[in-house]
């Protein structure tokens, strides 16, 4: 079989180059503007700031949070404050020394759960607490950044329980004018990435028997036993 001369060929690859390009112009276009919608969509202010809850959540990953859990409890916001993704052999007291807490607040209700590490298995430790616990209504605490991909996980996993998003503002984050930090833009982009891949894997798992509730419905794979919880967790309230 005889080969097309050389300037068919030329042009089929510039064809086919071509199109790659518009390809990835076009998926960079649609991810650019989904990452500008992003960056508006990230909370500004605390709605509800007053409403109570049953359960106060903070996931860990800055003082900051812990400071906001801490000042929302003491505020008779919630009954519990659970704190999501500590690592075992740390204990309420040494977790909450930096800074002043009503002692009479960590011996009756702060409990830490040590099985989370990301924010699928924040949500999933806390899904399994929270139906043990029979509770309706949480607040969650933690960055405004992160505030969007926690509610998706959180909602996935708790369909049935009212969550009311109370994002901190972390200084070293800029939101406005972020463009002009690249540290900001990079951890922000970081962030979407991860929002778009959740986003994809909880729709998949949609179409899956039992894949919305995985650590409710398989307790024996995942769920978490009273050695994953630690103070105040063997006392409901």
């Amino acid at each position: 079989m005889n080969k097309p001369p050389l300037s068919v060929q030329l042009r089929r690859r510039s064809r086919r180059f071509r199109f790659l390009l518009s390809t990835l112009i076009v998926l960079g276009l649609v991810w650019l503007a989904g990452f500008v919608w992003y960056v508006d969509s990230i909370p500004t202010t605390v709605d509800n700031p007053d409403q109570r809850t049953d359960a106060i959540v903070v996931l860990t990953g800055g003082s900051e949070r812990l400071s906001e859990g801490r000042r929302l409890l003491a505020r008779g916001l919630a009954k519990k404050l659970f704190i999501s993704g500590v690592y075992r052999g740390v204990e309420v007291d040494e977790l909450l020394s930096v800074g002043k807490s009503d002692p009479r607040l960590i011996a009756c209700c702060v409990v830490l759960g040590h099985v989370a590490e990301n924010t699928r298995g924040n949500a999933m430790e806390t899904a399994v607490w929270v139906n043990e616990q029979g509770y309706k209504s949480l607040r969650i605490v933690t960055a405004n950044y992160h505030m969007r991909r926690s509610l998706l996980e959180f909602k996935s996993l708790m369909p049935g329980v009212d969550i009311i998003a109370n994002p901190v503002f972390p200084d070293t984050v800029r939101i406005e004018n972020w463009w002009r930090y690249p540290g900001s833009t990079t951890l922000i982009a970081s962030e979407f990435n991860k929002y778009l891949f959740a986003s994809l894997r909880n729709s998949i798992l949609h179409w899956l028997p039992g894949g919305n509730h995985p650590s409710l419905q398989t307790p024996d794979a995942t769920e978490p036993d009273q050695n994953d919880y630690s103070a105040s967790n063997n006392k409901t309230g």
